[in-house]
């Protein structure tokens, strides 16, 4: 059934942690919502908040153009993607394989690349659109126990620069929003010690800044690395 004039999303990796509690947020704001993941955690949220869900792979093009054409085809438009993913392999620097490192490229940047060939000139015809990618802090500040991690998100930093510049006309604002620790994850005392407000990230915290990215609040808003970090990053 066709949901045409509301806002609409698409929230990849949406089965569980990150990606179901920006969902959610966005599905209690009004938001029309396809929820895509590798399993079916996003069928199950899906049911529950009902909306649409897709079982595929950020990392597989293939994937990624049969999300966009549902989106389509039930919308006729695609106001916000959240482009979240999964988590690349971790190790030794110099022990982690090739191939690792080429899965962590399909999963963490080019993910990107291929979502924004395949949403752009939707957004094109409708005079506009919001794509917030959800990175890390260690993208402005390395962990060697995150090498994947860091080393392709600073990447993808570089890229949302360049989309920018070539799409920004379009009024198609790319945002990458970069978490700390956040509640979906266990921390140690000596790492919540580390972080300014004293506590991790709340999901809701999340939902908001992407709502807020998507909005007219923040129309002038794009090209950017945004913390949501509670201070944890030293970087100025």
């Amino acid at each position: 059934m066709s949901e045409r004039g509301s806002r609409t999303a698409i929230v990849m990796a949406a089965g569980k942690g990150i990606g179901e509690g920006i969902a959610r947020y966005l599905a209690g704001i009004g938001y029309k919502l396809l929820l895509v993941s590798n399993g079916d955690g996003a069928a199950r949220l899906a049911s529950e908040l009902g909306c649409l869900s897709f079982r595929g792979s950020a990392a597989r093009k293939a994937d990624i153009d049969a999300v966009v054409a549902l989106a389509l085809a039930n919308w006729d438009r695609i106001d916000l993607v959240v482009n979240n993913t999964g988590h690349p392999a971790r190790g030794e620097l110099l022990e982690i394989t090739d191939q690792s490192w080429h899965d962590g490229l399909d999963l963490l940047l080019l993910n990107v690349v291929r979502m924004a060939q395949a949403v752009t000139p939707v957004m094109q015809r409708q005079g506009g659109g919001a794509i917030v990618n959800i990175s890390t802090y260690a993208a402005e500040q390395p962990e060697l126990n995150y090498p994947v991690s860091s080393t392709l998100r600073a990447a993808l930093t570089a890229w949302t620069k360049l989309y920018t510049d070539a799409y920004g006309r379009f009024n198609i604002r790319m945002n990458n929003i970069l978490p700390g620790a956040m509640e979906n994850y266990p921390a140690a005392a000596d790492r919540i010690a580390a972080i300014p407000l004293r506590r991790q990230g709340r999901m809701e915290e999340l939902g908001r800044t992407v709502a807020f990215l998507a909005s007219a609040g923040a129309g002038y808003i794009a090209g950017q690395n945004i913390r949501v970090d509670g201070g944890l990053a030293r970087g100025l």
